[in-house]
């Protein structure tokens, strides 16, 4: 397991974007052969999972999401993004990103077992 540390959230207007940063806090930490998801969670709602990239590059995204995210990996950098665009207030949530290692490629939190502390994305209409 690894420390994650999430960037990049803010406050935004529908029809925006964001795109948030997942970086590891240990150095020399490489995301080769990890599969990294991002996950959010609305106030009194259940962690859902947003948009995952497996080892292999394989993506998967929710519906709620898909044209409108893109996540990406660069493992040079060791950094995972979310590219959101056409924000909607309903994508208002703390977002965490997640790794494990191995190819994984649904959006089923319990799979991940290294995690973030979330950024806060707010949209307003």
């Amino acid at each position: 397991q690894v420390q994650l540390v999430e960037s990049g959230g803010g406050s935004v207007q529908a029809g925006g974007s964001l795109r948030l940063s997942c970086a590891a806090s240990r150095a020399r930490y490489s995301y080769t052969g990890y599969s990294m998801g991002w996950f959010r969670q609305a106030p009194g709602k259940e962690r859902e999972g947003v948009a995952v990239i497996a080892s292999d590059g394989t993506t998967t995204y929710a519906d709620s999401v898909k044209g409108r995210f893109t996540i990406s990996k660069d493992n040079a950098k060791n950094t995972l993004y979310l590219q959101m665009n056409s924000l909607k207030p309903e994508d208002t949530a703390m977002y965490y990103c997640a790794g494990v290692y191995g190819r994984i490629w649904n959006l089923n939190a319990k799979m991940y077992n290294s995690w973030g502390q979330g950024t806060q994305v707010t949209v307003s209409s």
